[in-house]
């Protein structure tokens, strides 16, 4: 098991200097800028649509902007550190020169992709692997010193759902994480977000149990993100489609801020707003 207090209570992000509260929780838009993501009208065409649907997201609500040129959905096809990069840098150039206020995720496992990105402007770095497909992450998040998303994920997006195996999926993503945690911590990387991965290498019981227990993230005294949007554990249960599957994304999303969660990430920011507002409601 994990032990507690890897690190002080998170309740903000320094980003480039600016300090990014987190005592309420924030939402994440996600931008794809890919042709194949699993949700069709998350797809980004062109930098225009990138910068139109940023603008939409920023007014309805937005916190973060996460940004992704490569499908991390099951059985993704592979692409080139080059082609990666040449779909994103050119959109996070745009943003960050028609947006200077808007902090950008950069959704890659690759710490090439993450360094450039950085110095195109982003401001965090999103890592579905959590160092494990690119052995130089942790050290280029280290020399670039900006918040660090770890993620857990059994297998590659390639493989992830072929058949994920656990004996008790919460401790054993716990102790995934306490490992990495110290490694981070070993590096002096001091703003770190992590993320149990729902969906990545776990079947729908696995998604669900995760959930269930998602209070037990909480012995890290780290921010929490969480990302169900529209995604197989909602659509698949209810008999329906990624299209359909906006309601029961609120639903799990109201789950998640109950059980702790600080970042909800999102294809629908207006309606993520509207759970962390009514949540507060509650909780206030």
């Amino acid at each position: 098991m994990a032990e507690k207090n890897f690190f002080e209570p998170k309740k903000s992000l320094n980003i480039k200097g600016r300090l990014i509260d987190l005592s309420s929780p924030r939402v994440m838009g996600i931008l794809n800028i890919t042709p194949d993501s699993f949700y069709s009208n998350s797809r980004t065409k062109s930098t225009g649509e990138a910068l139109k649907k940023t603008e939409q997201f920023l007014n309805e609500g937005a916190t973060f902007i996460d940004i992704g040129g490569y499908s991390s959905r099951p059985g993704a096809m592979d692409i080139s550190v080059e082609e990666e990069l040449k779909r994103l840098i050119p959109v996070i150039e745009a943003l960050t020169d028609k947006f200077p206020e808007a902090i950008i995720s950069i959704d890659t496992f690759r710490a090439k992709v993450a360094e450039e990105s950085i110095l195109a402007g982003a401001h965090i770095i999103n890592d579905i692997a959590a160092g494990d497909m690119d052995e130089n992450m942790f050290e280029t998040v280290a020399k670039l010193q900006v918040p660090y998303i770890i993620m857990h994920m059994q297998g590659t997006p390639q493989s992830m759902q072929q058949n994920p195996v656990y004996q008790n999926v919460t401790l054993e993503i716990i102790d995934y994480l306490a490992k990495k945690i110290s490694k981070l911590r070993s590096l002096k990387i001091h703003d770190v977000i992590i993320d149990p991965g729902f969906g990545f290498g776990k079947t729908i019981q696995h998604n669900y149990q995760l959930l269930k227990e998602m209070e037990a993230f909480k012995i890290f005294e780290l921010p929490v993100l969480v990302g169900f949007s529209r995604k197989g554990m909602i659509h698949k249960v209810l008999g329906t489609t990624a299209a359909e599957a906006l309601n029961g994304t609120s639903v799990l999303n109201t789950i998640a801020l109950q059980k702790g969660a600080g970042i909800l990430r999102v294809h629908d920011v207006k309606e993520a707003v509207e759970c962390v507002r009514l949540m507060e409601m509650v909780s206030g």
